[in-house]
Formats: structure tokens, sequence, C-alpha cells
């Protein structure tokens, strides 16, 4: 018994020893130099350092050369990353072109002179900042007797064109989309915006990922407060990476647990370009081509850019239907269940003998078989979507045609039920914003349960407790039903209704300072207009 007690105390202290080991080991390889390597003016010994925290990566190239002072110098790459014919023109040959006297000469002509012609280049004075310029795609220079190392800003990612944004589709607006580089994006809003009021402001994300982020604003019209509150939140993330915009969204909501989208994303540069006119704020993220926009109302949620670029007429007319169609996604199916299990006596008799006669074969309540009928209409659309673009749309109609009618002919659901699930599904598609509708989409089973059990009352106590939800909600301090509640009549001229563009005459209140966006009298060279006045 003593071997073991032996071994096992043995084992016990290599267990100890091994766990206090790899406690004080780096938790992240960009913080494993020292001040003393950083300091090192040895070449040999800086490229072991970064072939070390590289290793095991065959597209780290390391091209060695000689200056004509016959210094000893290194140029570090990535393969792919890097515009290799830029690199071998701008600064290949340009540092062995340099005419130095020695040593020194050449390093203070290449650190401190600029003398290569690459423009952003800049010096990185620690090994880890080198290391995170080359995982970001520049090249570095390295010359033997001189810490300093010099990033060479010669990316060259290959980037997706400019298309049409697919899920935003206009029929008079521009055709342009945002793309997944964070370079190309701030340019098409800048291209837009050309006033030295927008503000660019630059972040990394992610321990591992170290994301590029750029929160967007109109200085003077976009609140101070809102702009501190939106980068103390994305200044609290610690997270190993961000891979998209969805991820700080999650971050920084105020109500994580609400179905309801608490900021608007969306691929148009005129979008964001017409949100930040408004005072709003903008995060773009590199590595994807949806912007998030903040604040924002659940009115702003059913606006389309397609509003701005019709006639005011045909765009209120629109607005009116989608409103309309909201309460049809959200309560239609609800309804039904309601009048036909709970209410039978308030549908008119010739109507109540046809929905009786469609049910007489069904062995399901209504709310069995709407329930069903919602779950397999649900399912469809997310095959739609999984499933190639080139057979997609074909499965979809297919699938709810056969199903449909398969469904009805066996007596397992009635073809009223049919008809009431397919306008619920065309009504859901009609509200802008996929999240919105998505939230709208969740809540209607809750409802559908309210409406079996207690008829018209339990659909009106869902809808007070939606109402109530919605009142608590905010998104950076603005109310989620602003202008309704609270009341701001002034702010109604692009809500329920869009009043011609010369009547904008102010911002809205909320989320900006409400200054003036244009002179009051735009149409000047109307006289009638002047006389109205």
């Amino acid at each position: 018994m003593s071997i073991f007690s032996w071994l096992r105390r043995h084992i016990h202290n290599t267990d100890a020893s091994s766990r206090t080991e790899f406690k004080h080991q780096p938790q992240h390889p960009l913080v494993s130099t020292t001040d003393l390597l950083d300091q090192s003016i040895r070449l040999d010994d800086r490229i072991s350092w970064f072939q070390k925290q590289l290793a095991g990566d065959s597209d780290v190239v390391i091209q060695n050369f000689t200056s004509p002072s016959g210094t000893c110098c290194a140029l570090l790459f990535i393969k792919g990353m890097v515009d290799q014919e830029t690199l071998q023109k701008e600064v290949l040959q340009a540092a062995l072109a340099i005419e130095s006297l020695d040593a020194a000469d050449f390093c203070k002509q290449i650190f401190e002179d600029r003398r290569l012609p690459v423009t952003g280049m800049q010096l990185a004075t620690t090994l880890s900042q080198g290391l995170l310029s080359l995982l970001e795609g520049h090249a570095l220079l390295l010359i033997e007797g001189d810490h300093r190392i010099l990033d060479l800003p010669v990316t060259n990612y290959p980037k997706r064109a400019i298309n049409e944004a697919p899920n935003e589709s206009v029929i008079r607006g521009p055709r342009e989309a945002f793309i997944e580089s964070l370079q190309v994006n701030t340019t098409l809003i800048r291209r837009r915006l050309k006033t030295p009021d927008l503000k660019l402001e630059y972040m990394k994300l992610g321990r591992r990922t170290h994301t590029d982020i750029a929160i967007g604003y109109i200085q003077g019209i976009c609140k101070p407060e809102l702009v501190e509150e939106v980068k103390r939140r994305i200044s609290q993330i610690d997270v190993d990476g961000i891979m998209g915009s969805s991820y700080i969204e999650e971050f920084i909501e105020d109500s994580p647990y609400s179905p309801f989208p608490q900021m608007q994303y969306t691929e148009r540069p005129d979008v964001v370009c017409a949100s930040l006119l408004e005072g709003r704020i903008v995060i773009i993220v590199d590595g994807t081509p949806i912007v998030l926009l903040a604040p924002v109302t659940m009115f702003m949620l059913m606006q389309s850019a397609e509003d701005y670029y019709q006639r005011f007429i045909s765009s209120t007319w629109i607005r009116w239907i989608r409103f309309a169609f909201i309460f049809i996604s959200l309560l239609l199916p609800s309804t039904y269940i309601a009048v036909t299990t709970v209410h039978p006596e308030i549908i008119p008799k010739r109507l109540l003998v046809t929905i009786t006669s469609s049910r007489e074969v069904v062995p399901f309540p209504a709310l069995i078989e709407a329930f069903m009928m919602e779950l397999a209409f649900e399912a469809l659309r997310e095959a739609a979507i999984r499933i190639p673009k080139s057979i997609g749309q074909a499965v979809s109609i297919i699938g709810a045609l056969i199903i449909g009618t398969a469904a009805v002919q066996a007596g397992i659901v009635s073809a009223a039920m049919v008809i009431i699930v397919a306008l619920t599904g065309i009504a859901s598609f009609i509200i802008p914003h996929y999240d919105l509708g998505l939230a709208f989409r969740l809540l209607r089973f809750p409802i559908m349960i309210l409406a079996g059990m207690f008829g018209l009352i339990g659909i009106a106590c869902g809808l007070i407790l939606i109402y109530l939800h919605l009142l608590s909600l905010r998104s950076f301090g603005t109310p989620y039903l602003t202008p309704l509640t609270p009341f701001s009549f002034s702010d109604w001229k692009d809500t329920f209704v869009r009043v011609p563009w010369w009547l904008m005459k102010r911002r809205p209140s909320l989320p900006s300072n409400g200054t003036q966006r244009q002179p009051k009298n735009t149409r000047g060279w109307d006289h009638k207009e002047e006389d109205e006045d």
C-alpha cells in the first residue's frame, strides 16, 4: 500500500506543478514577447521570434536581402494578403536603389526620411505590433542594427464587386450595396456625404480576430451623449472573436431578451447616409456587408428605402398597407381560431355553414389545425432559404401547393385554414425589416394559444401585453414607439404618412437635436405656395 500511496502522491504533485506552470503561461500569442527582445537590434533574433509565433504557417514569406551599403534586411509578409507587385517595385527595388554610406545612414533614410514610396507606412515599436500588422495583411521591413520595424500597408485582399443589394431592392433608387471591406464601405458613405462634419472613429474588437469597426456620425446633428453611450457599450465588449455585426448587436442592445430588434441593419449606403442626416449612429464592421444603425424605433423598421424614391402619395398608401398587414400577420389565425371555437355566434349564418361543412371531416380542433399548418409553412420558408437558390423558389411553391392540396383532400385540415395560413404568410413578407417580421411570426403562436383558450378576450390580453412590452423598450434611450409614445405630432410627417420633401423642414426630434433641415420656403419659385404660406 505504501507504493501506491507514493505513486498517488507523486502523480498529484506532478499535476499540481503542471497546473501552476500552465497558469502562468501567456494566454495570447501577441503578449509573449519581452521588452528586452523588443529593443534587440539583432535581425536573427527578431526573425526567430516571428518564426516561433507563426510556426506551422507555410504561407508566411521571409525575404532576406542586402542593401548597397551591406546592411542585412528582411521583408516579412503573408502570401495572398499583399500586393506582391507593389512590394517588388515600391519596396524591394526602392530599398536596393538607396545610396547610403553605412548602415546608420541607410536606417536613417528608411525610418526617418521615409525614402520608400509607400503611402501610409508607420513604425511599429514592438514585435507584438508588428505581428498584428503582419496578420492584417501588411508587410514588415526589419533592418540589422535597428530595433524599429517599418509597417508597410500594401494589403491586397480578394474583394467582392459592388453589386445590387439582394435583400433591399428598389425600383428608382441606387443599386450599390456594401461589401465585406471596411475601407470600401466607408468610401461609399463619404462619396455621398461630402462634409467635414462626418466623423468616423475606428476601434478593434476581438482578442484573436482583432476586427476593425468604424463608428460614424455627423457632428452637430447627432447628440454627443448618444455617441458617448455607443462607444461606452462597445468598449465593454471582451470576446475572442467578432465575425459579424450581429455579434456587436447582441452585446450592446438594451433588452437582449426581447423578440423585437432594437437596432436596424442595412446593406444600402443611401439608407446609412439618410440615417446619419437624421442624427443616428452607424456601426460598420470589417468582414460583413451589414451595417448597424442606432437608435431605432418600430416605425423606422416599417420604412423602406423605396418610400423615399417614389411619389409621396404612393409611399403613404404603401405604408398604410404595411401597417394593415402587420395586424393580419399577427392576428388572422388567432381571430379565426377564436371565432370558430369560442364565438361562432358572431359569424354570419351562410359563412358559418360554409366553414362548418369544410371542417366536418377534420379530426383536429382549430387550434391544433392552425399550429400544424403554421409550422409546416415555417418549415417550407426555412427550406427555401437553405437550399440552393436555383431550386429554392420552385421547391417552396411546389411544396406548399402539394402539401396544402393533399392535406385538404386527406381531411387533415380544412380549405379555410389553408387560405388563412397563406394570407398570413404573404402578410409577413410585406414587413420590410426581416427581424421585425420574425418577431411577429414568433408572437403569433402564443396569441393563437390565448385565442383557443379564451377567444377574443385572450387576443385582447395578448395585444395589451405586447403593447406594454413595446412601451418599456428603449433603443439607446429612445422610446421604441416614438413618435406615438411619447407623442410628437411634428414627427408624424414621416411615420404613418410620408409628406413631400419640401415639407420636411426639420429633422426628427428623436434621436437628433431637431435642427433645421432646409429653409422654410424651399419652393420659393411657386408663387401659389408663397401665397398659402
